[in-house]
């Protein structure tokens, strides 16, 4: 079982340094965002199991941080995101994006 812990925390890693290579080669802040919350999610999350299996004890405050992860980072991301997308950060040619509607900002008002 230690073994597969210990695969468990390497494939953490190994999302981290994705994660963070991905934050390095990404052509805009929404593509970055993008890799950098990803990874980190799929990094965490492995490497909390593979705590899960080297300390069983822990198992309920382990599934506690893993629930409130999978709920904060991919709505902060979001936010700094969407706030970007209203303060005007434009995204590089070629990156899709979703037509929604956002509120206007006080500057387009006036």
């Amino acid at each position: 079982m230690t073994i597969i812990a210990g695969g468990l925390i390497i494939v953490g890693g190994l999302f981290y340094g994705l994660g963070g290579l991905g934050i390095l080669r990404m052509p805009d802040v929404y593509n970055r965002a993008q890799a950098g919350t990803k990874a980190t999610t799929l990094g965490t999350l492995s490497t909390i199991l593979g705590l899960m299996i080297l300390h069983p004890d822990w198992i309920p405050r382990l599934l506690l941080i893993m629930v409130f992860i999978v709920v904060t980072n991919p709505i902060g991301s979001s936010t700094l995101l969407r706030n970007a997308f209203i303060q005007g950060v434009k995204p590089v040619e070629g990156t899709l994006m979703d037509d929604f509607s956002l509120p206007s900002r006080k500057e387009d008002q006036a």
